[in-house]
């Protein structure tokens, strides 16, 4: 196995933006900035991109199934229920972004992929594993 394809866990994140480009931006953060230098266009490593995507993804996919099972072992049901949801997912939101150092430009292309995507993905995962479980729970 090449020292390229490394094997992560699914909430590891890899930095997105070339070092290089991260130590330009810092340095010209110093500069003065009455100074006219141009803007670098940012340079975006797909694949660690890519792979942080995924551990969103995975994330919130779990915390649907976990949350739908928390829910109905709970007996929350109707509103309550996708009222919880969507803490749950605002609590992942939180989490990903403490993970990500509250620097999403470093590790996504913007704050948008961090806080909202893939919100709504999860959302059948969570009502069957909710259903299940309170039926489970408190009508057999």
């Amino acid at each position: 196995m090449s020292a390229q394809k490394r094997l992560t866990s699914p909430l590891s994140l890899s930095l997105a933006l070339s070092p290089k480009l991260c130590a330009k931006k810092k340095a010209m953060a110093t500069q003065d900035k009455r100074s006219d230098t141009a803007d670098f266009p940012e340079i975006v490593n797909a694949d660690n991109l890519q792979s942080n995507m995924k551990s969103i993804y995975y994330s919130r996919t779990f915390l649907s199934i976990v949350g739908g099972v928390i829910a109905g072992i709970w007996g929350f049901t109707g509103f309550t229920g996708f009222v919880f949801y969507f803490v749950v997912m605002l609590a992942a939101s939180l989490g990903l972004a403490a993970k990500a150092k509250f620097s999403a430009g470093s590790y996504f292309d913007s704050w948008n992929r961090v806080l909202l995507d893939g919100i709504l993905g999860g959302l059948m995962s969570f009502v069957l594993f909710w259903t299940f479980a309170y039926d489970i729970v408190h009508i057999f």
